[in-house]
């Protein structure tokens, strides 16, 4: 007897033993990791780092589930933000990088090569530096050794699951240091929002009243393409293409208005979306569907280029969805998307009877290049 995607999902005993790695759980855990992590920055030694007054630029560098925090960080900031946030997710720090500039090396473990190289390049360099993740790591080490803040996290189980606990000292920091517009107040809404959305998408909740389950099942057998309608939400649409891939083992295409508006739009025309023959080895062509990531916030311009490129998209047979962002601050609107993002992209791979747990291509990919 099969099992079908819906009851996979809507059965507590099959989705439990679908999940080995506690991946939902670790979802769950978001509103926790905020809290947990606003306390550990505001306990953390950063006198120095405050003396020394407002950085040229704030340089965060970081891979993978770990990386995604200095995204975050740039699009809490906004463009209002005095001072350039400017991720890296490479081995380097851009030329440009130096003694004006602070810069937070972001590793869930502690051990990624490419920031521990980054890491020290700015020591070297004699940029502010403080570290970010693991405790009793080298990164914990190099930070040690410089002299320089190093502020532990504790992993939720795996560095895409603890993006809160990465994310919330550097945007604590940033607020200090008077970038943001973000406290207290901003903090607690955040992570009241991720609990809310954890209820509203918990697993003992049938897909049916589910926005997650229904979204998984929406995305099924698709080609999703995300688009963002502002910056803001242009970097929870990259979120979802790196869960979909690390979760789901799915593969994603993402942009943001209006420059998706210049070059995929024009794949409403082509094979994905018409049901051409000749895609798939089995001359079957995989449905586009377009996901739209709306803000509260958004150039009124955007707002018309995001409905009439769904009419477009549905004129032309491409399925649209449309997932609004809360209102509020920048922190709590981000949160919105991407708690609802995180359970979907776990609820996909468990509806495909895929383990959203393991990322074996990345471990065989390490091992092949130590």
């Amino acid at each position: 007897m099969t099992v079908d995607a819906q009851e996979r999902l809507d059965t507590t005993a099959l989705l439990a033993a679908a999940d080995p790695s506690d991946i939902l759980r670790q979802v769950a855990s978001s509103a926790a990791q905020v809290r947990a992590a606003v306390r550990a920055t505001q306990e953390a030694d950063l006198a120095e780092i405050f003396a020394a007054g407002r950085p040229r630029a704030i340089v965060v560098t970081g891979m993978g589930g770990s990386g995604v925090a200095g995204d975050v960080l740039a699009a809490i900031g906004g463009r209002g933000c005095p001072a350039q946030v400017f991720p890296v997710h490479d081995y380097q720090l851009p030329a440009w990088v130096g003694a004006a500039d602070l810069v937070i090396a972001v590793s869930c473990s502690g051990g990624t090569e490419e920031t521990i190289a980054a890491a020290a390049e700015a020591v070297r360099r004699g940029c502010r530096l403080i570290g970010v993740g693991g405790e009793g790591s080298q990164l914990a080490m190099i930070a040690q050794q410089a002299r320089a803040p190093f502020i532990g996290v504790q992993s939720a189980g795996m560095p895409r699951s603890t993006l809160w606990g990465l994310s919330m000292p550097l945007v604590v920091i940033a607020g200090r240091l008077g970038l943001l517009e973000a406290g207290g107040e901003e903090y607690e809404a955040a992570a009241a929002e991720l609990e809310r959305i954890s209820h509203l998408c918990r697993p003992d909740s049938e897909s049916f009243v589910n926005p997650a389950k229904s979204l998984a099942l929406e995305l099924s057998g698709t080609l999703p393409m995300i688009w963002g309608t502002s910056p803001l939400t242009g970097v929870a649409a990259y979120r979802f293409a790196c869960q979909l891939n690390e979760n789901a083992k799915y593969p994603a295409v993402t942009g943001t208005l209006p420059e998706a508006n210049h070059n995929q739009v024009v794949t409403f025309d082509g094979p994905f979306a018409t049901g051409l023959d000749g895609i798939g080895e089995d001359g079957s062509a995989v449905p586009l569907r377009l996901v739209m990531l709306r803000d509260s916030v958004e150039h009124p311009q955007v707002a018309r280029r995001r409905e009439e490129s769904a009419l477009l998209a549905a004129e032309r047979g491409v399925r649209v969805t449309e997932l609004a962002a809360a209102g509020g601050g920048p922190l709590e609107r981000l949160a919105s998307l991407v708690q609802l993002i995180d359970y979907a992209t776990v609820y996909l791979a468990i509806a495909l009877g895929i383990d959203p747990g393991p990322v074996a291509a990345i471990q065989e990919l390490k091992a092949r290049i130590a």
